[in-house]
């Protein structure tokens, strides 16, 4: 890998998956994105309606999905299959040669399995530190292939685990920081981080530790979005130079926030 490329890692959430319309224009502008890149992709609502059709129980915890055995079966059939092969064939059709990946695949990502105290998850994998295999991930964009992980991975000893694909962005991008200066870019259906969620003109464009501390005491900065911008900030204290928060449609535009220090 050449030293001088810059890396573009990608994360699409679930509300972008889900929606035909929106995923096929993503993929093009994807595709169209010049340089070596890499996509990170979740699917949490389909997972929830195929539990729903097999009669599998779907348990929350905080926004965050139960695991057991067979919703383990249920996230794998969808999360690397179903839908990794779908975002995949869809690059091909847009001119992107892409291999879909799960952890598994060429010991792309190694976790572990979640403690079960304070809180049971199940079969829930927290990502190893330096358990993204960049040796891998250096060969295939040297070959001018795209890597799509998906948030299923591995702990090394046989077993699938189910991890939080934002979680997935984050270690992937700082794997890659290893190689060349890498953006990680979190898609999803708000044009950022905003002053006011009902209000599209409080876009806050750039985003520091100190101003984001003052965000969070005002609560400005809340909830589900918490967890994001904290993983973020550490993917930056972990050697990457950007995280961009932005609406899926601005994939190729400067409309959206940067987290830097």
């Amino acid at each position: 890998m050449n030293a001088m490329h810059d890396i573009k890692v990608v994360k699409i959430g679930g509300n972008i998956v889900d929606n035909p319309d929106a995923l096929a224009q993503f993929v093009n502008d994807f595709a169209a994105m010049p340089g070596p890149k890499i996509l990170v992709h979740g699917g949490g609502k389909e997972a929830t309606r195929l539990s729903a059709r097999l009669e599998i129980p779907v348990v929350m915890i905080d926004g965050r999905r139960v695991t057991s055995r067979e919703t383990l079966d249920v996230v794998t059939m969808v999360y690397a299959g179903l839908i990794n092969k779908r975002i995949v064939s869809l690059l091909q059709a847009a001119g992107c040669d892409a291999l879909g990946l799960s952890g598994a695949d060429g010991n792309a990502v190694r976790a572990e399995r979640r403690p079960a105290e304070p809180v049971d998850y199940g079969y829930v994998g927290d990502i190893l530190p330096c358990g993204v295999n960049t040796s891998l991930m250096a060969s295939l964009l040297a070959a001018g292939i795209t890597p799509v992980y998906c948030a299923v991975t591995h702990d090394g000893k046989g077993a699938l685990l189910n991890s939080n694909a934002d979680s997935v962005a984050s270690a992937v991008a700082t794997g890659a920081s290893m190689l060349a200066p890498v953006d990680l870019i979190y898609c999803f259906e708000q044009p950022g981080v905003m002053m006011d969620i009902d209000c599209p003109e409080s876009l806050i464009p750039l985003i520091t530790p100190e101003s984001y501390a003052g965000l969070r005491a005002r609560g400005v900065v809340s909830k589900g979005m918490i967890p994001k911008l904290d993983n973020s900030f550490r993917a930056i204290d972990a050697g990457v130079r950007s995280v961009i928060i932005k609406h899926a449609a601005n994939l190729n535009n400067d409309i959206g926030t940067v987290l830097s220090k």
